[in-house]
């Protein structure tokens, strides 16, 4: 006998473009998001006064994923390798059950994120995806554009993580790549 048909609605599937950078890196950083739901479309975008390159790529994707209301399954384009493979080769679960150590000297970078971004990553079914920077991909290049304008705002916040590390760590201060 089977078990007849699910009394659950399906889960929305989205899409959602994520670019993040900095200039200089580290530096003034901007992240520019575009998420895709049926046939609604919306943007999201920050920046930061100090902070770094792969920062803006895992904060990108944080909140792309943090404006989905309920679980959905996502398809998540990126042109950072850094946060693709993190994630698809699971070097962040690594580093999270090893208690953010990538070695016996060396600590995980960008702790701070990692620990946002998983749990997300377990509310939705995430497919992460490599996408080539600078080559015509029409929402990643418009996921640039708002990354740039944003990072070239006036009074951008301190990205905290960044600026005061020594919170995460328990120690001295140090930079974060």
């Amino acid at each position: 006998m089977s078990p007849g048909p699910s009394l659950l609605p399906p889960s929305p599937q989205v899409v959602i473009y994520t670019d993040g950078g900095c200039r200089p890196n580290p530096g003034p950083g901007g992240f520019g998001v575009v998420l895709l739901y049926a046939r609604q479309r919306a943007e999201v975008t920050g920046g930061f006064r100090a902070t770094t390159n792969n920062r803006m790529e895992i904060i990108a994707a944080i909140r792309g994923l943090e404006r989905l209301r309920v679980p959905c399954h996502v398809t998540l384009y990126s042109d950072s390798q850094y946060l693709v493979n993190a994630v698809t080769k699971g070097w962040a679960v690594k580093w999270c059950r090893n208690n953010w150590w990538l070695n016996r000297e060396e600590r995980a970078k960008n702790i701070d994120l990692w620990q946002r971004l998983l749990p997300l990553c377990e509310k939705h079914q995430v497919k992460f995806s490599w996408v080539k920077g600078h080559a015509g991909n029409r929402e990643n290049e418009r996921c640039d554009q708002l990354s740039q304008a944003a990072r070239n705002r006036a009074h951008l916040p301190a990205d905290e993580g960044y600026e005061n590390p020594a919170r995460e760590h328990g120690g001295a201060p140090r930079l974060l790549a």
